[in-house]
């Protein structure tokens, strides 16, 4: 797309961005299995969104033992999603539509099947191929153990052992082999991976597992770990483990960044960095490296004013010291569902929405994850039908039910994910029958729907954000209150924030004219309700 020559700042830094997870999106094929050409058929959909841009998980080439975060071929579009052909006129589609298309990047392991793997395994120790990977031997009477004590993070050991007696490393499933990014073959290819898919003309890269491509030297034990290691949140979660945030990371995202910037249209960045204080998130979004990271500390967060405010304050601590914005999410494809999260129902729901109005009145970018303009709640599934590696290793019961196909239309599953046949087709993941309730089409009809919320909250904060200082203030109106303004440029007018997280209903008749609701105000007093938000223009 041709960059905007009235723009002063970057496309990226206020953006509304929309997660597409390609499997469960839109089915074109009728296999039951989400796919590109879903995604172009289903590109007006998101228009009408008023998002600003895409982020598609992995849609590579790959057998999908982690259901495309293992990759065997980065320049390919695997077979049950589509072509090379796809890919293009889907983007081209989104371009047509001003939509931005950022694609999901797995730099810190391969699949197995991966060309290099393979190679790997042939060639045996002290090859060249097998210095790409983390192999080492083991420990004990004829190296019988594994090198260290560390354990994967889809359960059981981060080691597996080779026919030659030599052990891989694999922080994931044994399918998805850790990179080893001190071999400089390791960042030629990324190199060149990125320019492949800017040639195309992508707009950025998601990185998966940022924080993680380099492990201390020696690959020290970790303390404490037992056999039977720690869920996939506790692990994500403890910051000082060395396969986490290493000083080598920077060098890459460095390396990465005079790359995007030798393309024009402030091509961008965002990474997946799990880290633990407001210091080592500001190392990653310094001027010469990501241009965003996730902050993840809104989406664990309880429903309650001081927490939240918390939220605010430490991720600016994070970002404002190297003059990044911040990156807001509620919900993704790793975590339970955010109406479940706040507690499900119709209690869950109405929180779920007053975050939502909080996350886009901010400064910065906002992702938002299909389903939630849908107000989809998280589904049971049962145990035979679980795909998630994690379920499988034994590592919890696994993210599955965050990842069930959407609902578009009609009264029966495949609800419009799959074309219309004889015998309704069967999705990968099981619908549940109360999704009726949820279709885009019953909502789109339903002008009080969270589908209709969605959009015209995401419209008006279209109009209003270009009016709004990059600055805001917390204002105190109450212990279970969250409120804070923006205030206007230019002679716009500003645009405060409340969010009622208590009990009891709260005046907000000082604050201007109402803009956005999560819900209508007190029908008596014009009070903001418990649970709920708004936004008051003045």
């Amino acid at each position: 797309m041709a960059p905007d020559p009235t723009r002063t700042t970057p496309w990226w830094r206020d953006a509304v961005c929309y997660e597409i997870y390609v499997r469960s999106f839109a089915d074109a094929d009728g296999d039951g299995v989400g796919d590109l050409r879903g995604v172009t058929a289903r590109l007006d959909y998101l228009e009408s969104l008023n998002v600003d841009a895409l982020w598609l998980t992995p849609f590579y080439t790959s057998p999908q033992a982690d259901h495309g975060y293992d990759v065997a071929d980065y320049r390919d579009v695997d077979p049950r999603f589509g072509t090379l052909a796809d890919f293009d006129e889907m983007l081209a589609g989104a371009h047509a539509r001003n939509l931005r298309v950022i694609v999901d990047l797995v730099p810190n392991h391969t699949s197995s099947a991966h060309p290099w793997f393979v190679a790997a395994l042939a060639d045996g120790p002290g090859s060249a191929a097998r210095k790409r990977y983390l192999f080492r031997d083991g420990r004990g009477p004829d190296g019988v153990q594994p090198p260290n004590n560390w354990q994967s993070l889809f359960g059981g050991p981060a080691w597996t052992r080779v026919a030659d007696g030599q052990w891989y490393l694999h922080l994931f499933d044994p399918e998805q082999p850790d990179l080893n990014w001190d071999d400089p073959d390791v960042g030629d290819e990324f190199e060149s991976v990125l320019r492949f898919w800017l040639d195309r003309g992508v707009d950025g890269f998601r990185v998966d597992v940022a924080h993680g491509l380099f492990k201390e030297s020696g690959l020290p034990d970790v303390e404490g770990m037992t056999a039977a290691g720690e869920t996939l949140d506790d692990t994500m979660s403890q910051w000082d483990r060395p396969y986490w945030d290493q000083p080598g990371v920077h060098d890459v995202y460095r390396r990465w960044r005079q790359v995007l910037d030798s393309y024009p249209g402030d091509r961008m960045m965002i990474g997946e960095a799990w880290v633990g204080t407001p210091e080592s998130m500001a190392r990653y979004v310094r001027p010469d490296e990501m241009s965003q990271v996730f902050n993840f500390h809104w989406l664990s967060t309880p429903f309650s004013a001081p927490a939240l405010r918390d939220v605010i304050a430490a991720t600016y601590a994070a970002v404002g010291p190297v003059g990044a914005s911040p990156t807001w999410v509620l919900s993704n494809h790793d975590v339970v569902r955010t109406v479940t999260h706040y507690g499900g129902g119709d209690l869950g729901l109405s929180r779920a929405k007053a975050s939502m109005l909080a996350m886009l009145a901010l400064p910065g970018a906002a992702y938002v994850y299909q389903g939630e303009e849908l107000g989809l709640p998280q589904v049971e599934v049962a145990p035979e039908d679980r795909q998630d590696p994690t379920w499988l290793r034994g590592g919890g019961v696994g993210r599955d039910g965050c990842r069930i196909p959407l609902p578009w239309s009609g009264d029966a599953p495949p609800f419009g994910f799959s074309p219309e046949t004889a015998e309704p087709v069967r999705t990968w993941l099981p619908q549940p029958a109360w999704f009726a309730d949820y279709t885009v089409e019953r909502q789109s009809r339903d002008p009080y729907s969270t589908l209709a919320f969605l959009r015209f909250a995401l419209a008006r904060r279209r109009e209003v954000v270009p009016g709004l200082s990059h600055e805001f203030h917390m204002l105190d109106r109450g212990a279970d209150v969250v409120a804070f303004r923006r205030d206007g440029v230019d002679g716009a007018p500003g645009v405060t924030c409340v969010v009622n997280c208590g009990t009891e209903d709260v005046p907000v008749g000082d604050l201007g004219t109402p803009l956005v609701l999560s819900a209508a105000l007190a029908e008596s007093t014009g009070h903001l309700l418990p649970n709920s938000a708004a936004w008051f223009q003045s």
